[in-house]
């Protein structure tokens, strides 16, 4: 069901509209919290600015998780396929 979550970040306050767990919301939270306020991001940085460079720094990290995920689910095919292939040899 959705609801509405009031988060603080930067002096300012947002709604979010979510239907995922609690956990999760706090989660997430958390890293755009960090993001945001825990970078050392120079005083003299727009709110604006400063959430531009923290959407760029977790996409970077998106698109790396993303490509390690697809290395992995390739190795594991691979390995699930050689170890088919042995049992069928073996029977």
């Amino acid at each position: 069901m959705e609801r509405v979550v009031k988060f603080e970040v930067l002096g300012q306050e947002y709604p979010l509209y979510t239907d995922a767990q609690e956990e999760d919301v706090q989660e997430i939270l958390g890293l755009v919290k960090s993001q945001l306020e825990g970078e050392g991001h120079s005083s003299s940085l727009s709110v604006n600015k400063i959430a531009i460079l923290a959407s760029l720094n977790m996409a970077g990290k998106y698109v790396r998780l993303k490509r390690d995920f697809e290395e992995y689910r390739l190795k594991t095919e691979e390995s699930v396929e050689r170890i088919h292939v042995s049992i069928e040899q073996v029977l």
